[in-house]
């Protein structure tokens, strides 16, 4: 599982500020997680394959996280992509990317797929036999929700030298991954745990964007391999929180101390702070296990 960072920071862009956008690499999926001003620039100079690209998904309808998405959809026609195009996101965006393209007098030469969202409990939104997506209710000034990535548990791993030894049949082989036990070309029962090793732990990342202190997440989000969580604020700016509806670093070591994550990763900082360390020391007064993301940072897990 690969994260990349192509902007952690609230609000405009800047120089060297990019608002929210990230590249999720997950049991070869490549997933954008918003798609805020300039991501198609930073998805270039990351070296992502924009054919890759086949979902989005989109947290909330404030500018600084889809403003990029009417010239990524753009780009892709003018590259004649022809792989559709999936985006998930809050009801309202497939008409604004509509009236964008209306006005502009075309459509794109791809199906783009619009899975407009509305509900206000956890949902499944995506799965496949490799991968699912939950939506993370939060609480933010408009209808805003995280997600969930979750790989399925792997197959159990053959021990080749154990499986030729118990005289095992190739046709089995995927059996024995999916962890039954088999007979051999004798027609002795074989046991699973005998010929095959536990398979790699499952992994999953949750991805919570702009949201206020809210520990009605903390159950969806238990246990997750990786915590992104905003941190716009510092402790002694929290009284901005309330009326903006964001987070401080604390609270979001909170959140992942209360969750039992093994990791967080703090980001859409505020541009009012310099030095970004001081999020992370903060932080780490609450939860061990602390990054922090940087426009342009990867992180393997």
């Amino acid at each position: 599982m690969k994260l990349t960072i192509l902007g952690c920071h609230s609000a405009t862009p800047r120089i060297n500020t990019n608002p929210t956008s990230q590249v999720l690499e997950i049991k070869n999926h490549m997933f954008l997680i918003d798609c805020g001003e300039g991501t198609q620039v930073e998805l270039r100079r990351n070296k992502v394959k924009f054919s890759r690209i086949k979902h989005i998904f989109i947290s909330h309808l404030h500018g600084d996280h889809y403003f990029g998405l009417i010239g990524l959809v753009n780009t892709f026609s003018l590259l004649t992509r022809e792989t559709e195009l999936h985006i998930y996101a809050p009801k309202g965006l497939k008409e604004v990317i509509t009236l964008q393209m209306k006005l502009a007098g075309g459509w794109t030469r791809y199906e783009l797929i619009f899975h407009e969202l509305s509900a206000t409990d956890s949902q499944l939104i995506y799965e496949d036999d490799k991968v699912e997506v939950h939506t993370i209710p939060l609480k933010h000034r408009i209808y805003t929700n995280g997600f969930l990535f979750k790989e399925k548990d792997n197959e159990r791993k053959l021990d080749i030298n154990l499986v030729n030894e118990a005289n095992i049949n190739k046709a089995y082989f995927r059996k024995l991954k999916q962890g039954f036990d088999v007979e051999n070309e004798d027609g002795v029962l074989i046991s699973n745990e005998k010929v095959t090793k536990d398979p790699a732990e499952a992994k999953s990342y949750a991805y919570c964007s702009d949201t206020v202190y809210n520990e009605a997440i903390i159950p969806i989000i238990k246990e997750a391999t990786v915590l992104y969580h905003e941190s716009t604020f510092l402790e002694k700016d929290k009284a901005r929180c309330s009326p903006t509806k964001h987070s401080t670093a604390s609270q979001a070591a909170t959140i992942a101390e209360k969750a039992n994550v093994e990791t967080l990763i703090l980001g859409h900082y505020s541009t009012r702070y310099n030095d970004y360390n001081l999020f992370k020391m903060e932080a780490e007064t609450v939860f061990d296990n602390v990054l922090l993301s940087k426009d342009g940072k990867s992180f393997e897990f």
